[in-house]
């Protein structure tokens, strides 16, 4: 059985064909421990590229998982966690790349703050622009402007409250979720509500988990001391497809944790309404292309 040196952090990054982003990602783990003790693991979803491969190459101090099919994020994600041990575990996307802060100084943050269960760091768009990580559970009025505005009115008072814009993300705060291009997890608070919903195989997950971490009682934190640049869509692209997958997954989402009583009678409105939204963002990238 393979031994794996104590450590205070375990990163986890699940890849598929990010090939230069995922080098770079690495990477930049490797330069921004701040002296913390951590074990980088990357999983591999039967990527085509050999992009993990050749990093586990590159980078003998870090391990690899290679999948023989693509699981999907949510069952990649439990299988780095389990098969690390750190009690806190740092989740990123291929595409991501820590650029200020670093590891110790999000140890510290969970040892400092035992109620909290995730911690979301700054994310920035590759020009450097706030992605506005760090939200709101929506009221039901606000999920549906959000859903059928913010893609064309990304400014409309649905969209905005639902992101929480008025923010700018310089101070610390609590949160009820945040982004899963890079979060970190508390493994108690894990154990204590289960491992992620593999019915999410792409999309939601990160929402499903700081649900149900909140509900038993935990806290979700957003801190500026780490940032990190995401490119977003690397290993997705921006297909009806991934539309279509990401709607699904929100509909997942509203069946599991909304459609409460009278709620259940919604259903088949929302189904029809997702997938009227995702089709209707899918022709406006068709149309900007």
């Amino acid at each position: 059985m393979l031994q794996v040196p104590p450590a205070d952090l375990a990163v986890v990054i699940v890849d598929y064909n990010a090939g230069e982003y995922l080098r770079r990602c690495v990477a930049s783990v490797l330069r921004s421990t701040g002296g913390a003790a951590v074990d980088v693991l990357v999983v591999d979803n039967a990527s085509a590229d050999g992009s993990a491969r050749s990093v586990a190459e590159a980078h003998p101090e870090i391990r690899l998982i290679e999948n023989q099919d693509n699981r999907g994020l949510s069952t990649a994600w439990n299988q780095g966690i389990r098969a690390t041990f750190a009690p806190y575990v740092l989740l990123l996307n291929p595409d991501a790349e820590l650029w200020a802060g670093d590891l110790a100084g999000l140890v510290r943050t969970f040892e400092d703050r035992p109620a909290v269960a995730v911690v979301g760091p700054v994310v920035r768009n590759p020009d450097g622009t706030m992605y506005e990580s760090g939200r709101r559970f929506p009221t039901l009025a606000e999920a549906v402007g959000h859903a059928f505005l913010g893609p064309f009115l990304p400014q409309n008072r649905f969209t905005r409250a639902y992101r929480m814009t008025d923010w700018d993300r310089t101070t610390e705060r609590e949160v009820d979720w945040v982004s899963g291009s890079c979060w970190a997890v508390r493994r108690a608070a894990l154990d204590e509500v289960g491992p992620m919903d593999e019915s999410f195989f792409l999309y939601g997950e990160e929402l499903d988990l700081c649900t149900r971490l909140r509900a038993a009682g935990w806290k979700v934190l957003f801190t500026p001391a780490l940032e990190v640049v995401h490119e977003g869509g690397v290993s997705t692209g921006r297909s009806r497809r991934t539309h279509l997958m990401h709607s699904a997954s929100v509909y997942r989402y509203f069946r599991k944790h909304r459609a409460r009583g009278w709620g259940r009678a919604l259903l088949p409105l929302a189904w029809v309404a997702l997938r009227a939204r995702a089709e209707l963002v899918a022709l406006r990238d068709r149309v900007r292309t």
